[in-house]
Formats: structure tokens, sequence, C-alpha cells
């Protein structure tokens, strides 16, 4: 398979980066299926990589991460004690 398309994102959510990675990366590291190559690390922020043949599957990819990301974020900053 010849991957044609990628994108990098950075995503610095200061002292709930931790957080955030370990509620999302679960998705990812448990969907095997995923027609998409996607990777997430956290190196005081959070660092996505995302590689597909088909740019729909990219597009929804990213946007499905980005989102856990925002839920995971707003989540943690709903219960600020």
């Amino acid at each position: 398979m010849t991957l044609n398309f990628s994108a990098k994102i950075s995503v610095d959510a200061k002292e709930k980066t931790k957080a955030i990675f370990d509620s999302v990366n679960i998705d990812n590291e448990f969907y095997p299926d995923n027609p998409v190559k996607a990777k997430i690390k956290l190196d005081n922020k959070l660092l996505i990589s995302v590689e597909s043949d088909q740019l729909t599957h990219l597009r929804a990819n990213l946007n499905s991460t980005l989102r856990l990301i925002q839920a995971s974020y707003d989540s943690i900053e709903s219960v600020k004690i």
C-alpha cells in the first residue's frame, strides 16, 4: 500500500497534556483495522502523525482525533478541583 497523504499536528494542553494523551491513545491502540496509519506520541506535547492513501479517510481520522482531544480537555476543565 502506498501512502499518498499525511498530516502532522502538535497539541499543547499544558498540564493536561498527559491526561489527554492517556485518554485519546487508548482508541488509537485498540482499532487495528483502521485504514489510516495513525500514531500519537507524548513529548511535552501531543504529536499526532496520520498517513493514508485516501484523503477522505485522513480527514475523518483527524476530525475524530481532534474532537476526542477537545472532549478530553473539556472534561478535565469541567471537574477542576
